[in-house]
């Protein structure tokens, strides 16, 4: 892949969409441009958690202004990411093909840990190198990370469901705060809090950091209105705490350093800092530079520098679940191979890249049972925290290894398109002719597809020399001849 000197980064976020670009210089990221709007998605979720016309229409003018802003950049320079409003709304996908064609570039929905894990990476990219244990809490608008890391590498990581959105929604709705719903509101946050106490307490770091939009905004009202001498304090808090409950309506707040597209989601923000504080026993907490769109470039900048995170994610799946190396590079190796044989210039360097992961981690079900494994390797990779991946990324690995194998008939509603049909026929047949799990010299074989047939020429003679494979391939024709699609295979 070929390094691009501009790289992007959106962040549709459950409060705000951002934009990051930054130019690489060097092997160096320096950021150039930045664009937010205070789009509050998580605000249009209904009880349904059906996101309503009002934020998705906000959500979509955005986008096209982002899209303008990256209009001439390359796809594989540009990475947009979704986060917990998206994980959460049952319309997303709906929505998603409208945000996809009002940005012009993909859109990925990442899982919790993953964005716990590009958080912490923005955050640890901009900090000097040292050895101390990081804590990083980061408040979004539906969810909270939380990670625990040394250096640059995360060791902890956790996302919780709630955020400043979320939550002054729900306990703050008419902008009035008493004594009652801000109870409330912290007893929940504690509830949630108490699930990760043990792994995230002081004692199990060294120094807590604040990243995002509710950790600066409060960080700089304690500040500027005289409640802490530096940084967010548990002192500074009670301070802010009764000040709030003396003003009574975040409409009527006059403090320094309140900026007016924070004034809505202040309390659930103030709510949850102030509960983790309490609960995980936090004196003090600095304000972070980077966080999840830093995070984004930095890892995008890694796959073109062969520091790919799925690279590793893959590789680490592969031990874990004891996956026969060499085993896994021959299926690689072949179906790659033929993938490109059928497909031609209409197989891009991404889809191949996932192609071949996915043929690494095709077995990985074994280590569940024999009986089946494909479908156990389906259902690891769909719901496995991966690293590196979306959550669509995951799909299209959990789909690919599914269809290795077995039964056709049951995918025929998602094998429709010719391009996935080549995929998979690729991957069969390369679990079906290194079926021998041996070093074996495999034959010379030529594949074709137009479409509606597959064309398969071996060299001669083999056929008749392995009974067994040829019964096999009959048996691999019958099953996408159930499909409407012809599969010929004869010698060379």
């Amino acid at each position: 892949m070929q390094q691009q000197p501009l790289l992007a980064a959106i962040d549709l976020g459950s409060n705000s969409f951002r934009l990051q670009i930054a130019r690489v210089v060097d092997d160096q990221l320096y950021m150039l441009d930045g664009l937010r709007e205070a789009v509050r998605l998580a605000a249009g979720l209904d009880e349904n958690k059906h996101l309503d016309q009002a934020a998705q229409q906000r959500g979509l003018v955005c986008l096209q202004k982002f899209g303008e802003r990256l209009r001439g950049l390359p796809p594989e320079a540009v990475r947009a990411v979704g986060t917990n409003s998206l994980r959460v709304a049952k319309n997303a996908p709906e929505f998603l093909k409208q945000a996809e064609a009002a940005l012009g570039f993909p859109i990925e929905v990442i899982a919790g840990r993953e964005e716990a894990r590009l958080i912490y990476m923005g955050v640890a990219q901009g900090l000097p190198h040292s050895e101390e244990r990081r804590m990083v809490m980061d408040i979004g608008g539906g969810s909270t990370e939380f990670i625990i890391g040394s250096g640059l590498v995360p060791v902890h990581l956790e996302s919780l469901y709630m955020g400043c959105v979320s939550f002054s929604t729900r306990y703050f709705a008419d902008g009035k705060m008493t004594k009652a719903n801000l109870k409330q509101a912290e007893i929940a946050a504690r509830n949630e809090l108490q699930t990760i106490v043990a792994d995230y307490a002081q004692g199990q770091w060294d120094v807590a950091m604040g990243s995002s939009g509710s950790a600066r905004v409060i960080c700089d009202i304690l500040e500027q209105n005289k409640f802490s001498d530096g940084g967010i304090t548990r002192d500074g808090l009670e301070k802010l705490r009764a000040h709030l409950l003396k003003v009574g309506d975040v409409n009527k707040l006059e403090l320094l350093g309140l900026k007016p597209d924070r004034i809505a989601v202040l309390p659930g923000g103030f709510a949850i800092m102030y509960a983790a504080f309490c609960e995980l026993g936090i004196e003090r907490m600095q304000p972070a530079m980077g966080a999840l769109r830093e995070g984004v470039l930095y890892d995008l900048h890694g796959r073109f520098t062969h520091n790919d995170m799925r690279e590793a994610s893959v590789q680490q799946f592969m031990r874990r679940y004891h996956v026969a190396p060499k085993q896994a590079k021959r299926v690689a190796d072949l179906c790659a191979a033929l993938a490109q044989q059928f497909l031609g210039e209409a197989l891009d360097e991404s889809t191949l890249r996932y192609l071949k992961w996915a043929a690494q981690l095709h077995e990985i079900g074994i280590s569940v049972a024999h009986s089946g494994y494909h479908k156990h390797t389906s259902y690891i990779l769909a719901n496995a925290d991966m690293p590196g991946f979306s959550k669509k990324e995951q799909t299209l690995l959990s789909f690919l290894t599914l269809a290795h194998r077995g039964r056709l008939e049951k995918l025929r509603t998602q094998l429709r398109d010719p391009k996935d049909q080549a995929l998979v026929m690729a991957l069969r047949l390369a679990t079906l002719f290194c079926r021998n799990r041996s070093g074996v010299q495999l034959p010379k074989m030529q594949g074709r597809f137009s479409g509606t047939k597959f064309h398969l020429s071996v060299q001669p003679g083999w056929l008749t020399q392995n009974l067994l494979s040829e019964t096999a391939l009959q048996e691999e024709a019958a099953q996408w001849k159930e499909l409407g699609i012809s599969v010929q295979v004869g010698e060379a």
